[in-house]
Order: C-alpha cells, then structure tokens, then sequence
C-alpha cells in the first residue's frame, strides 16, 4: 500500500502536514533536542519539528526507500537525517534522544507493543516518547463517508474499514499502550484540524493513487464499480452543485516520560 511519495502526498500527506503542526505545538518541545522519528512517511512530521522544535538533530526513520527518499530530497536541513529502519532496526544515539515520535504510524504496526518498548530503548532517562494517529472510529468524515458508501456497493469493503480496523487509535487504548511500556506522566489530547476542498474532483482524486488503504480499494475495482462509487460519492458530498466544501478531522496525540 506504501509505495509512492507523490500518491500519498496527494491523498493524505497535504493533512498530514497540517496536524504535524498541531502535535509539535501540543508538546511545547526544548530548543536543541535530539530527536528520533519512527515512520517519516514523506516527512509531514519531520519538517514540522525543523520548523518549529528548534532541534539539534533529527533522526527520520522510514522501513519504505521510496519515502525516505521523497522525503530526503523534499527537506533540507543540515539537522535532517534519513534512514531506512523500521521498528527493529532503528538508530541509537550514545547517550539516548530526547524525545522519539511517530506520526500516523502505530495502527499501521503489526506489533505496537514492540513498537513503543523499542522507541523507549532508544531514549535517554526521562526522555519523551509521543504519537499521534488519526482517530478513524468518529474524527475521519473524510474515509467514514469513503468507506460507508464502498459498503453500500460491496460487502468486500467492510473488512477494509478502517473504523473498525484500528481500535488502536482511541485515547484509553493508546494510555494503555503507553503505561504497559513503562512510561511515566501518560496524557493525551485531541488534535484538530479542517480538510477544504475546492470541488469534488479535489476530494475523488487522490483515491486513485493505489497508495494507501482507500486508494488500494478503489484500485481493485473495475471501472464501473469505481465509477459506481464515484457517484454515490459526489451525490453525498456536492449534491446540489459542485462548489467548494470543508470537513474537520481530528487525530489523538499520546505522550509519556521515561522514568
């Protein structure tokens, strides 16, 4: 699902970027910090902590060489580092980092458990470990309308949901997650953000991407089912006439100290 830099800045990075913005002022990070990234993507997060945390140094982390890349040659910045590393092989720093983050990433893990307690491994005492993911259960209208007009045409979409996919992203969950890795002084906060869209075609496009769960779906349609979709879609969202539309979405941050 994770294959172009370009598809996915299209489909979800240009939000990405917008709530990279709001989970750095959340954490009112310390000048000079060194930071590790788990899952860079295409660098939403990255660059918002080169703007606006004043690091040291950033360590960006991604397991795709398609992204690490995109983003490498997007970025600039003498403090910005990319590596291709996933969850087991990520960089150390010889006294720790200071805080180690990941933006969108952790439902997407197969183990987030092991994910956590290996960003903790990687921090020095009483460094930060804080994330972020969408919350796809009730802050998503974006892919809720998505995906509950796929399942009017095709059962096959309800196993794709991401609603139901991803219990992960709730902030008692991710609380647990956090305290079972052993982190001390838990919180959460909702992060909050408008999507606008200047027409339809604005919102229908970067479904056809292929990257990503939406846009894989929609690649696996024929053409008429796809355009079957594609109507329901317009009617739902510009059914009068096609004029420029706004929807919120909302991501649940999570942060935790190492004792």
């Amino acid at each position: 699902m994770w294959q172009s830099g370009d598809a996915y800045e299209n489909y979800m990075g240009r939000w990405s970027r917008r709530v990279a913005i709001e989970f750095i002022a959340w954490l009112v990070p310390p000048a000079s910090w060194n930071w590790l990234e788990l899952g860079c993507g295409t660098g939403a997060l990255t660059e918002a902590i080169g703007l606006y945390a004043h690091p040291a140094s950033v360590v960006a982390c991604d397991p795709s060489a398609e992204f690490a890349s995109y983003a490498h040659h997007t970025l600039t910045g003498s403090e910005i580092t990319f590596v291709v590393a996933g969850v087991d092989d990520l960089p150390r720093r010889e006294c720790g980092f200071d805080c180690v983050v990941s933006g969108l990433v952790l439902n997407f893990l197969p183990d987030p458990v092991k994910a956590v307690q290996s960003m903790c491994s990687r921090l020095r005492p009483q460094g930060m470990i804080a994330a972020y993911v969408w919350d796809y259960a009730e802050g998503m209208p974006f892919l809720n309308v998505f995906w509950e007009e796929a399942i009017a045409l095709d059962t096959r979409a309800v196993a794709l949901n991401q609603r139901e996919l991803f219990p992960l992203c709730h902030p008692k969950v991710l609380a647990n997650l956090f305290e079972q890795a052993g982190l001390e002084q838990v919180e959460s906060q909702g992060l909050e953000i408008s999507m606008p869209f200047d027409d339809f075609d604005s919102y229908w496009t970067p479904f056809l991407g292929g990257t990503g769960p939406a846009p894989s779906y929609v690649s696996s349609l024929d053409p008429a089912a796809r355009e079957q979709l594609k109507r329901r879609l317009r009617q739902r969202l510009t059914p009068s006439e096609d004029r420029p539309f706004q929807l919120s979405a909302r991501a649940w941050a999570i942060r935790g100290y190492l004792g």
